[in-house]
């Protein structure tokens, strides 16, 4: 029997998500860039790869927001939306812990969300995936610039074709029609030609680099050979860049799991499962850090004298915690004028940095702020590693009344409204190399 189609909230948003299967542990897979959960039973391998895995997992498959049977939205959800959803379809599905699976560009969101929340990750099982999709100077795999703009035009005329669906858009089989016939209306359900070209381009900003040390749970990679759309290689460097995640390299040309050989994937994924169903225990998580204090404090006090400072300083520290609690964050200490706080997605860093400061003008008082994103050790009600200290150092650069933010957390909102000026390279002081940064604009 197919599953209920059931929807869980996420925020405002409904997002679509079916259950099945009666293994012991959970996996919640995040697919592709499209999906459709209906239209997924009708296809017999792809069913048969679902109700296969339901032999030992408990499955818990969703459509992302703007795709399949989930609310439309205008754009492209950001990667950080995308975690808030998975958390969203788990806490609906009653889901304490999961593996996490990630499909293609859906291993973007697995590792994000890996790397935030391992205390509700029991693994990543990672399928044809890349750390991003476009070539840059210091990453060889992956479409062109100018290539990806012909697929995302394509796209925005045509809608889904045949050309897409083979090649690097999808890497469906060639050589078999009923299959092509299939995929073509699945993918045509699912999304519409300005909505796969919003996914696409947002897609083609992803990168996942800088978070990939910072996944501490087990994680199984896996890839085929001549995969159009994802390079083996780029599998092999992003497993590479995981502490001890295992690669395994499959025969094949096409991007699909669901080939004559799906039953020794299974297999590979039914070992990783049993073999590690204890829970991830981390003091390590992926974090946003940001900091914060006032400019020009000792002319505040020489201005206004100790008790109306005092009194100044209180009524900033209530707008501080109003803000922070608004958007998620979390305060971790104040530091004499300044604070530290941390939040469970990057957006929402931003939007509380530039809410700090707009409020705060209201009062009489400028501030500058720093935002990273990275690995922190947790220590009893504070926080440490190298990511904090790279976050006041972004903070102790930023100009009077401005955000400035790490490249980390400019590529994690792709997708987003948010507008940056390139500051460039910086050295800052006590952290190694150099670090491009960029300045948030007020809008």
């Amino acid at each position: 029997m197919r599953p209920e189609t059931r929807y869980a909230k996420s925020g405002n948003l409904h997002v679509a998500y079916q259950v099945s299967g009666s293994g012991p542990v959970d996996l919640v897979w995040a697919p592709g860039t499209a999906s459709h959960l209906e239209l997924d039973w009708e296809w017999p391998k792809r069913a048969w790869l679902i109700e296969r895995l339901g032999t030992f997992c408990r499955v818990v498959r969703f459509d992302k927001r703007g795709t399949g049977l989930s609310d439309r939205v205008g754009g492209a959800p950001t990667l950080e939306e995308r975690i808030d959803d998975i958390r969203a379809v788990m806490d609906a599905a009653r889901s304490e812990k999961a593996f996490i699976h990630g499909y293609s560009e859906g291993a973007s969101m697995a590792c994000l969300f890996g790397a935030t929340y391992p205390e509700r990750t029991l693994g990543l099982i990672l399928w044809g995936a890349q750390a991003r999709w476009v070539k840059t100077d210091d990453y060889s795999w992956g479409l062109t610039e100018e290539e990806n703009e012909k697929m995302i035009k394509e796209l925005e005329d045509n809608g889904v074709n045949s050309e897409y669906l083979t090649g690097a858009g999808a890497g469906v089989p060639k050589n078999d029609p009923a299959y092509l016939d299939w995929a073509i209306r699945y993918l045509r359900s699912a999304a519409s030609p300005a909505s796969f070209a919003a996914l696409e381009r947002m897609n083609s900003n992803i990168d996942i680099r800088a978070i990939l040390p910072s996944i501490h749970v087990p994680t199984l990679v896996m890839n085929r050979t001549g995969d159009p759309v994802a390079n083996v290689e780029a599998a092999r460097d992003l497993a590479a860049r995981i502490s001890g995640a295992r690669f395994v390299e499959y025969p094949g040309n096409t991007h699909s799991i669901a080939l004559d050989d799906v039953d020794k994937i299974l297999a590979e994924i039914e070992q990783f499962v049993v073999g590690r169903r204890g829970s991830a225990s981390s003091d390590r998580v992926l974090a946003t850090i940001l900091f914060g204090d006032i400019v020009g404090s000792t002319d505040h006090v020489a201005r206004l004298g100790d008790r109306k400072w005092r009194d100044l300083l209180d009524r900033y520290n209530l707008v501080v915690s109003k803000e922070l609690s608004s958007f998620r964050g979390v305060e971790v200490k104040k530091t004499g004028d300044g604070f530290l706080a941390t939040f469970d997605g990057p957006s929402r860093a931003i939007r509380c940095a530039c809410s700090i400061r707009d409020s705060v003008r209201q009062i009489g008082i400028e501030t500058r702020q720093g935002l990273h994103t990275g690995e922190c050790e947790m220590i009893n009600n504070d926080i440490g590693g190298i990511s904090v200290h790279l976050a006041a150092r972004i903070a102790d650069a930023a100009n009077p009344g401005k955000v400035l933010v790490s490249s980390t957390v400019k590529d994690l909102v792709a997708g987003s409204s948010f507008s940056f000026e390139d500051k460039g390279n910086r050295i800052l002081k006590g952290v190694p190399g150099q670090w491009r940064l960029f300045q948030v604009e007020e809008s």
